[in-house]
C-alpha cells in the first residue's frame, strides 16, 4: 500500500493504536518492536479488537487478510506518516525542547493560545521518537494551533524530530545538565538542544529566545526571526519576579517594541523563580500569536501544575514542595535557591539520586550535597545510593519505601519541606505515606 493510500485509511479511521491493551475500534495499529517485545505478535489480536488496519515489519506475523500491511520497518512507517499529516495541517506548529521545564511550558503556552485557539498539546511526555509521531497524528483538522514537546537524551535526536513534526515556531526553555550520560557534556548538550534552532533558522521558522539562558542566546546569536523574553529591558517580552513566597508573582512589564503600555500583574500557581522564564516563555509565544494581553495573563493565571511537578501540598501546618518527576544538576540548585528564598520557621529537604549522569554523577551528587552544608536547614534527608557515598552524616535511605516510613513517623509542624529528585527514585511514595 502506498503512502497516500494509507493516509486517507488513516483519515478514515479512529487514529492509531501501538498497544492492543487500549485500542479502539477502527485505529490502526502500528506493530513496534522493543529490547523486550515485538508488537508483530499481536497483530491478529488487534483485528479481533477492532481495529481497522495493522501494519507489520515481519513476514512471520504477515496475515492474510487484506487489513494487514506489511511495511520495511514499522517505526519509519510511523513517522512518514506523520510528517506527511503534518505536511497537509497548513496550521502554526510549536516546538518547546530544553533541559528543564520543558513540560510546564508546554502546558502553560496551552493555556495561554486555548484563551483563543483551539489548541493541540502533547499529552505527557509523549515526547521522543515514538511520542512526536503520535502526538502530530493526534492534530486534527479541529485544531488551529499545535505545541509539540521534544526531548532527547542524545545528538541528533531534536533534528530528527523536527524532521517529523516539522516546526514553524520553536523555544528552548534553558541549557543546563540533562542526560550528562548520552550527551557526553554540557557543550554536547548545547549542541543538541540547538538543533531546534538551527532547523526552524534552516526553514524560515521563528524561534522564542531565553535572553536569561546564556547558552540558548549564544545559539540564537545569528538566527533571523526571533522573539526575545527574560529579565532585560532590551528584551521583545520584558518581566520581572514581582513575589515568589510560595507563589510566584510576575510582572510583566512594557518594552520598546511591544504594545504594553503599562505593567500587568500576572499571578501563578508556581512554584519557585526559576519558572519566571517559563511564564515569559508563555506570555512571547501568546503576544507573537496576537493573544489580547488579558487573555494571556487568564492563561497563565488558570494553570494548575501536576504530576508531582512542583506542587505544592499542605499538611496541618506544613507546607510540602513536591517536585518529584525529574530532576538534574540544574533543576535541583534552582530548587534549592528557591527554598533558600521563602520565609519559613523551619526547612527540611529530601533529596533523591539524579540519574542519568553517567561518569559525572559521582561529582555532581557531591556539589549538592556541599550546596546543601552551606543552607540554613534543619533536616537534611538523602534517598538514593549515588547521594550514600556522600550522606556525610545526614539521614541516608537506599530508597524511598524506607524514607517513606522514617516520614511517617515524624512529627513536623510549621516546616517547609522540598521533596526533589529525578523519576526513578518515586519520592512522590513518601507523601503517599
Amino acid at each position: 500500500m502506498g503512502r497516500k493510500k494509507l493516509y486517507q485509511c488513516f483519515l478514515d479511521s479512529n487514529g492509531i493504536s501501538i498497544d492492543t491493551r487500549t485500542i479502539k475500534k477502527n485505529q490502526i495499529f502500528f506493530a513496534l518492536k522493543g529490547n523486550n517485545f515485538n508488537g508483530n505478535e499481536y497483530a491478529e489480536k488487534a483485528l479481533k479488537k477492532g481495529a481497522s488496519f495493522v501494519v507489520v515489519d515481519d513476514k512471520n506475523y504477515q496475515l492474510d487478510d487484506e487489513r494487514c500491511i506489511l511495511v520495511k520497518d514499522s517505526l519509519t512507517a510511523l513517522q512518514d506518516l506523520a510528517t506527511y499529516h503534518a505536511k497537509k495541517l497548513k496550521i502554526p506548529i510549536i516546538a518547546i525542547t530544553g533541559s528543564n521545564g520543558k513540560t510546564t511550558t508546554k502546558e502553560l503556552v496551552y493555556a495561554v493560545l486555548s484563551t483563543t485557539y483551539r489548541t493541540f498539546a502533547t499529552k505527557g511526555n509523549l515526547n521522543n521518537h515514538i511520542g512526536v509521531p503520535l502526538s502530530v497524528l493526534s492534530i486534527d483538522s479541529e485544531h488551529e494551533v499545535a505545541i509539540i514537546e521534544m526531548g532527547a537524551n542524545h545528538l541528533h535526536e531534536i533534528n530528527q524530530l523536527c524532521h517529523i513534526a516539522l516546526p514553524s515556531f520553536g523555544l528552548i526553555t534553558n541549557i543546563g545538565k540533562a542526560h550528562l550520560e548520552g550527551f557526553g557534556s554540557e557543550k554536547g548538550i548545547q549542541q543538541a538542544k540547538g538543533e531546534l534552532f538551527e532547523y526552524l533558522d534552516a526553514n524560515k521558522g521563528h524561534l522564542f529566545v531565553n535572553m536569561n539562558d546564556f547558552k540558548v542566546a549564544e545559539v540564537a546569536y545569528f538566527m533571523k526571526e526571533v522573539t526575545t523574553y527574560g529579565t532585560g529591558k532590551f528584551c521583545n517580552i520584558h518581566g520581572k519576579t514581582q513575589a515568589s513566597d510560595p507563589y510566584l508573582t510576575v510582572n510583566w512589564l512594557p518594552s520598546n517594541d511591544e504594545k504594553l503600555e503599562e505593567p500587568l500583574s500576572i499571578g501563578t500557581k508556581l512554584i519557585g523563580t526559576y519558572n519566571l522564564d517559563n511564564v515569559l516563555a508563555a506570555i512571547a509565544v501568546g503576544t507573537k500569536m496576537e493573544v489580547p494581553f488579558e487573555k494571556i495573563k487568564k492563561g497563565v493565571e488558570s494553570y494548575v501544575p501536576k504530576n508531582n511537578r512542583s506542587q505544592v501540598v499542605k499538611k496541618g501546618s506544613n507546607t510540602i514542595i513536591l517536585d518529584a518527576y525529574n530532576a538534574n544538576p540544574s533543576s535541583m540548585n534552582a530548587a534549592l535557591s528557591n527554598l533558600n528564598t521563602l520565609e519559613s520557621k523551619k526547612k527540611v529537604v529530601i533529596l533523591g539520586d539524579m540519574l542519568e549522569l553517567g561518569k559525572y554523577s559521582a561529582k555532581e551528587h557531591e556539589q549538592i550535597v556541599k550546596a546543601v552544608e552551606d543552607m540554613s536547614l534543619d533536616q537534611v534527608v538523602l534517598v538514593g545510593k549515588e547521594f550514600a557515598p556522600y550522606a556525610n552524616g545526614y539521614k541516608h535511605f537506599d530508597d524511598s519505601e524506607g524514607a517513606a516510613k522514617w516520614f511517617k513517623k515524624q512529627k513536623f509542624s510549621n516546616t517547609t519541606i522540598l521533596v526533589k529528585g529525578s523519576r526513578g527514585i518515586a519520592l512522590e511514595k513518601i507523601l503517599d505515606e
